[in-house]
């Protein structure tokens, strides 16, 4: 299958050999001053940097900074330093300053997304979409903080004489280590609540997408976030991960599973808190009641959008045997039509990978597939001829466990179908993996798909769409089961989860203990005859 470009093909390889596309204008926004202003605040003292590129074309956007063991230090330094003063603010001041982020946030919508797909490839669409997250996550806490932050009241160990208070207080400083294929997301959303409750952030975003992240903090400045209490560093993850989590007090990470499994034992060996949002192996089952025009819509996202790089992405769909090849049709002619395109406008339907590398990773789980028996229904070729790290959608059949693109999560516009004769023999299948971050049911039945739903081990399972209405469900927690992650992000946990709890316990009048000169028989009689009573009167 050759995808729909926006201009003829030309010869390429998949490493980018022969003649190169020339790529889209870059967006006036993003001038040489603009870039080289974000990348001032990551401290570099080392002199070593690391070229940032335009995926579209393989172009170095800016040079930037990579911060030394000693820089971070300093970074966590002056966090520390600025959330003392941050802490001690009303929480109502606090989220003054977030009601001015969220008016800029989206009065600057389209500049963000031009960052955003700069440095990730991704098309408008998502893009745009990306901006939305931050702004929907300042909403919702806008209203859920001064509640879930308010110190409460209650009764004592001794009725009328006692009383305990729960008091949150921020955990400090938070270390946020962001992945690449939400950078301004993750980067942002992940701080806001933490910010809110009162603590400061040290962020290390990746060296591939730090531009919008670094912008969107400075938005954030604008709005009177205090300076210093928003740090940014960069480097490799090997580099810079274990500084950071050394000195940081809780850590929030998106990204693999196996890079989660590092994070967490060293978190863990320095006593601290983590959420851990992991990779996902994702299904889609169709019942055999679905309407296959709307199914088709919402497969086509939840398998292409943001071209496969999106952790809740659907990599396996489950077909009903008796409409496999109906379905299967729709769905590979759909697939087919979508157009791939570098463009800085709303033209394309997907945009590229995030980098050639990640493309030959793409590539070789399809090539791995195939050499194992699998079957290419369409699509599995690089498009060198769009841009270096394009790579076409790719629809696989007879995908099997022994194979990379069966059991690990490949991260690319590479979905594979699979047919079932009962909807028991689905649900088996949906829950064979290590995985458990996100699912997907469909069928016009609500009240059935739902019972399926209920059935999947999945952190996240959205019936009649794919990932968008769980995930951007900002009251409800949204994380991962099994190796899928630890904790969760949105709900009030995303918000409580930065904060201690204190137990403040007030005693009016010394009564715990016997009275002086009582017996103590008589004082445990009375204790457990007053136990009695705290039952029958429902008194706490």
């Amino acid at each position: 299958m050759t995808a729909t470009a926006d201009r003829p093909t030309t010869t390429g390889t998949a490493s980018g050999a022969g003649p190169a596309p020339a790529g889209p204008p870059r967006p006036a926004s993003l001038t040489d001053t603009f870039l080289r202003g974000l990348v001032e605040r990551v401290p570099g003292s080392g002199g070593a940097t690391w070229s940032l590129t335009e995926v579209y074309t393989g172009e170095t956007l800016v040079e930037l900074p990579q911060s030394t063991p000693a820089d971070i230090e300093r970074a966590f330094a002056a966090a520390r330093s600025a959330q003392q003063e941050w802490a001690a603010w009303p929480l109502r001041k606090r989220l003054k300053v977030f009601k001015k982020a969220h008016a800029l946030l989206v009065e600057h919508a389209h500049t963000t997304a031009d960052l955003i797909q700069a440095e990730s490839g991704k098309n408008r669409r998502m893009a745009i979409e990306e901006t939305c997250d931050p702004v929907m996550v300042i909403s919702h806490y806008l209203k859920r903080a001064p509640r879930l932050l308010a110190p409460v009241k209650r009764g004592g160990p001794v009725p009328l004489v006692s009383t305990s208070t729960e008091i949150r207080q921020p955990k400090g400083v938070v270390g946020i280590i962001a992945p690449w294929n939400f950078p301004f997301a993750t980067g942002l959303s992940d701080a806001i609540p933490a910010l809110m409750a009162g603590n400061a952030v040290v962020l290390k975003p990746d060296n591939k997408t730090a531009l919008s992240p670094l912008y969107g903090i400075s938005l954030l400045e604008k709005a009177g976030l205090p300076k210093g209490l928003f740090q940014v560093v960069c480097g490799e993850g090997p580099d810079v991960g274990p500084p950071l989590i050394d000195r940081a007090n809780y850590v929030m990470f998106t990204g693999s599973t196996a890079t989660g499994r590092v994070i967490g034992e060293r978190a863990g060996r320095n006593l601290i808190g983590c959420c851990l949002e992991l990779g996902g192996k994702n299904p889609m089952i169709v019942l055999d009641d679905v309407d296959v025009d709307e199914w088709v819509n919402g497969a086509l996202f939840g398998v292409f959008g943001n071209t496969g790089q999106i952790c809740m992405h659907i990599e396996r769909i489950y077909l009903p045997e008796s409409r496999y090849d109906e379905l299967k049709a729709r769905f590979v002619a759909a697939a087919e039509g979508l157009r791939l395109a570098a463009a800085y406008d709303f033209g394309p339907d997907l945009g590229s990978l995030v980098s050639v590398d990640h493309m030959q990773r793409v590539h070789g789980h399809v090539q791995d597939a195939l050499a194992k028996g699998a079957r290419l229904v369409t699509g599995g070729n690089p498009r060198p001829d769009i841009g270096p790290a394009f790579f076409e959608p790719t629809i696989l059949e007879g995908v099997t466990k022994d194979m990379a693109a069966g059991c690990t999560e490949t991260f690319g516009p590479v979905v594979a179908l699979h047919r079932y004769r009962t909807v028991d023999e689905a649900v088996a299948l949906a829950n064979d993996t290590d995985y458990g971050l996100n699912a997907s049911v469909w069928g016009a039945d609500l009240d059935r798909a739902t019972k399926v739903a209920a059935r999947i081990q999945a952190g996240n399972v959205n019936v009649n769409d794919s990932l968008a209405t769980a995930y951007a469900s900002k009251g409800t927690p949204s994380g991962g089961v099994k190796q899928s992650g630890v904790g969760a992000r949105h709900g009030d946990q995303g918000l409580l989860k930065y904060t201690d709890v204190q137990n403040l316990a007030v005693l009016k009048k010394q009564v715990m203990g016997a009275r002086p000169g009582q017996d103590y028989d008589e004082y445990v009689k009375g204790m457990l005859t007053g136990l009695k009573m705290m039952r029958r009167t429902r008194i706490r």
